[in-house]
């Protein structure tokens, strides 16, 4: 009996070995081993949870805006307004077909449908026409691109996949892009928009060290 059980015991820690070197197989390094689950691996380096949600919100950005683009060109009332939303439209059609065909390559699956606040910005833009539409079409553009623009960004700083890194990149231009464009039309109101995060408090500056053999010949 007394054997019986040691061999089990045996046969578990074996197993529990055999786990942990597969976790430390696939953890990035710099990865606490309590997040490594969430880590995978792929041709073009480890993929994690912050490289599949770009993914995830470069699609559905996609989602609402090229349909929201296209409304701009049938409902502004600006001529301004019309050529950027078909800008948009077409930009956010190239930006997507990339963001599919990568996201098939990594394995990583997509939404059909914009989020709870896009879907909500479609219906309001959805009920307007003329300069209403103007402005807040050019308002809330302008303020969801500023909020992937920073996730694009935070990426882009700290991902481990080689895939995702060209993919931010190229992202991050059409981000900008459009960002400027929306800033054309006049409408924006930048009073609006989030203000930049308080940066941190700057270390003390410690005071010149003063040399005792110059001390000396001052006095």
């Amino acid at each position: 009996m007394h054997r019986l059980l040691r061999g089990e015991v045996l046969m578990f820690a074996g197993f529990a070995v055999a786990a942990a070197v597969t976790i430390l197989l696939v953890m990035p390094p710099g990865v606490a081993p309590v997040a490594s689950v969430l880590w995978t691996q792929s041709p073009s380096g480890p993929l994690g949870p912050a490289d599949r949600d770009l993914l995830v919100k470069v699609r559905q950005a996609g989602l609402w805006e090229m349909p929201v683009g296209e409304w701009a060109e049938e409902r502004a009332e600006s001529q301004r307004v019309r050529e950027v939303g078909r800008i948009l439209m077409e930009d956010h059609m190239k930006l997507d077909a990339i963001t599919v065909k990568l996201a098939a390559k990594l394995d990583v699956p997509l939404p059909d449908q914009p989020n709870a606040d896009q879907q909500r910005w479609m219906a309001q833009l959805g009920a307007e026409s003329g300069a209403a539409f103007d402005e807040d079409f050019a308002n809330l553009l302008r303020a969801a691109h500023g909020k992937v623009f920073a996730t694009i960004a935070s990426v882009r700083a700290g991902t481990r996949n080689n895939e995702i890194r060209k993919f931010a990149t190229t992202s991050n231009s059409f981000v900008l892009k459009h960002m400027t464009l929306l800033e054309s039309t006049g409408l924006v109101d930048y009073g609006d928009l989030p203000e930049p995060p308080t940066p941190s408090p700057a270390p003390p500056v410690a005071s010149a060290a003063v040399d005792p053999r110059r001390q000396h010949e001052e006095i």
